[in-house]
């Protein structure tokens, strides 16, 4: 059976604290008088700065466990395939303007270029990369918007799919 560390800790802490309080009441019995009383009172010390060093290990423990069971996703990854949908909306909103002369051929371009080589970065998640390329094809047909709004869609759960920012904690619970 293996005893855990803060439950190790304790232990240490409480038989700490009594031997110092019995080896100060020893002390003082034997030496008596004056002595007896520094040494008392130097056991008592030892006693206390053993306690609040032991508290503080716990304090440390605790907050390592803590941090041992938050899970942390991979920040790159996250990121660039939130830019990859960014790009792929600003790219959509040129591609299907809302007014007829909402957007100019530059702007198009500009921005198609921007979506590809956004797209194209290392670190992509795959599935976004599938989504992303399907989306920027239909975007480039310049037809359906329907179909593009879809696109967009699926390529918005991919991103989702692979976002962890939310902390799971205990790896069961949400917040």
């Amino acid at each position: 059976m293996r005893v855990r560390r803060t439950t190790r800790l304790w232990a240490a802490m409480t038989l700490v604290v009594g031997c110092m309080l019995g080896g100060g009441a020893y002390a003082g019995f034997i030496v008596s008088g004056v002595w007896g009383a520094m040494a008392g009172g130097l056991a008592g010390t030892v006693a206390l700065a053993a306690t609040v060093r032991i508290t503080i290990w716990l304090r440390d423990v605790y907050r390592d466990d803590a941090w041992k069971s938050v899970v942390v996703g991979d920040g790159r990854a996250e990121a660039v395939a939130e830019m990859t949908l960014w790009g792929a909306l600003q790219y959509q909103a040129v591609t299907f303007p809302l007014s007829p002369a909402g957007a100019s051929d530059e702007e198009r371009h500009a921005r198609r270029s921007i979506a590809y080589q956004i797209a194209a970065q290392e670190g992509l998640p795959l599935p976004v990369q599938i989504a992303a390329a399907d989306a920027l094809e239909l975007m480039d047909q310049g037809q359906d918007r329907k179909q593009a709004q879809e696109a967009i869609r699926l390529l918005s759960e991919a991103v989702r799919e692979c976002r962890t920012g939310y902390v799971r904690v205990n790896d069961d619970e949400a917040s």
